[in-house]
């Protein structure tokens, strides 16, 4: 017969304790982490704003229940919701993430670590209003950009050695920790509190990315974060109340984490907990493409003005050789009918095709009215994807983190173009300098979108000057953005 259980209660597990001494007791020095977290505020809002131009968004806005609304609410920027923290999370998620034009970080596992800002913000703003409500004080803007710091760091240090996408999970797994995490320290948790909000979220049903692949490619990669965003904050509102945890959520046999969904093995980590994310995170500043892509669109557009100056179009194309590395081969190399803007905006194919053409990649040219035109299959057809072995080893290096691609062009009478590669995108840190005002001008585009040029000033001044913004509370940054 079997030994019987030894039903005595275990010690946490270490990746708990080490995530939640982290984001309750370690102080975020680094002046580059801020300033960076200050750019990818305003990036990640002003993507959410650009998502509210698109019907199937802003279909998903609001509260659960249609009327519904909060005193003391969370607002949903661009908008005049003002929501419990839990949906208002997954507003804010869904917005800053819809376009895929948000931040990213490449690693072992990829993901877009800004998503965490609709918990972030969520959280930091009712807790603003409740405070105040009750005569204290609200929390500043330097409070939410040292979550952003902190967010950014649990989920891209998880993600750097741990492949969650070879076992099936979706990353936003990975914005749930990081999310529960953060909230918790902004809900002002025990450290307890927190480990025990930390076990719920793994233990949590987590995602497959079906959503993500062909054949099943959907609009739900699109709202994914924003549902991760919200159960973070439902789990860390539930462990304040005093709910218990479960100490080995992720070792214990059998039923744990480990054995039932990460095949038995235990996380690995290159480096300790710091600010090294943030400092290194990846912007999308130049197009709205899956981030394996973004050089490959612009060394597309480098080519499209080529054809130009030779009196050349992309009719005259025979075939386009797309040398690139394995992750990008693994999950945006695709063949065969398109079906949704989610789909297309996956499939390196169509993001090369569209600037070869056009000369450009904006995120209406993934709809359908667009899609359309025949010469996109067409060029599509011809274009074909092969790894580079180094360019692959250059992607996992933690000192280069390059997302090289390069592009060589065939016409029909024969004539090859040189070679264009791109081994680094304008939003990498190596490129910051040139990034950064390229970065401001997408935010100014995007408020424009969204608001009258009184309060775009005010939004600006705000927002681009670093004392202001770290001193201001929480909430009146967050009603400058009512609309």
């Amino acid at each position: 017969m079997p030994s019987p259980v030894i039903n005595l209660p275990p010690q946490p597990d270490r990746v708990l304790v080490d995530i939640a001494e982290y984001v309750l007791n370690v102080e975020i020095k680094s002046a580059d982490a801020y300033e960076t977290a200050l750019y990818c505020l305003i990036d990640t809002l002003g993507c959410g704003l650009e998502a509210l131009q698109y019907p199937a968004c802003t279909k998903l806005l609001g509260p659960v229940v249609p009327g519904a609304t909060l005193t003391n609410g969370a607002r949903v920027p661009g908008t005049q919701h003002q929501l419990d923290p839990v949906q208002a999370a997954f507003n804010i998620g869904t917005m800053v993430r819809w376009l895929d034009f948000n931040d990213t970080w490449l690693a072992a596992e990829w993901g877009h670590p800004s998503d965490n800002l609709g918990a972030i913000l969520a959280i930091a703003d009712w807790v603003s209003r409740e405070a105040i409500a009750t005569g204290k004080p609200p929390l500043l803007m330097k409070d939410v950009l040292n979550a952003m710091i902190k967010a950014h760091e649990i989920q891209g240090c998880l993600a750097l050695e741990n492949s969650f996408n070879q076992v099936g999970l979706d990353h936003v797994i990975l914005v749930k920790i990081a999310s529960t995490a953060v909230a918790a320290q902004l809900l002002d948790l025990s450290k307890d509190e927190t480990i025990s909000a930390l076990s719920q979220a793994w233990l949590d049903g987590h995602s497959l990315r079906t959503y993500r692949h062909s054949p099943n490619t959907g609009s739900r990669k699109s709202w994914a974060a924003g549902d991760a965003t919200s159960r973070a904050v439902r789990l860390a509102l539930i462990s304040r109340t005093g709910e218990m945890g479960y100490a080995s959520a992720l070792t214990a046999e059998r039923w744990g984490f480990y054995d039932v969904l990460f095949k038995g093995r235990e996380f690995s980590f290159q480096r300790p907990y710091g600010s090294y994310v943030m400092e290194n995170i990846l912007f999308k500043i130049s197009f709205p493409a899956e981030f394996h892509s973004q050089t490959a669109v612009e060394a597309a557009m480098t080519l499209h003005n080529t054809l130009k100056l030779m009196g050349k179009t992309s009719d005259d194309i025979e075939s386009v050789v797309v040398r690139t590395h394995e992750a990008c081969i693994r999950i945006i190399d695709k063949k065969g009918p398109l079906h949704n803007p989610a789909d297309r905006d996956h499939c390196i194919q169509y993001m090369v095709a569209v600037p070869l053409i056009f000369g450009r990649l904006t995120a209406a040219d993934y709809e359908d009215s667009i899609a359309a035109d025949m010469r996109i299959d067409l060029l599509r057809s011809k274009i074909n994807c092969i790894e580079d072995p180094e360019f692959t080893t250059d992607y996992h290096d933690p000192e280069k983190r390059s997302i090289a691609n390069g592009l060589t062009v065939t016409l029909r009478d024969g004539t090859v173009l040189d070679e264009v590669v791109v081994h680094y995108p304008v939003g990498h840190r190596r490129r910051r300098k040139e990034g950064i005002p390229l970065l401001v001008e997408k935010f100014k585009i995007n408020l424009a979108r969204q608001f009258p040029e009184k309060q775009q000033e005010q939004i600006l001044d705000a927002s681009l000057n670093s004392v202001v913004l770290h001193n201001m509370p929480v909430n009146e940054y967050m009603d400058l953005y009512v609309i």
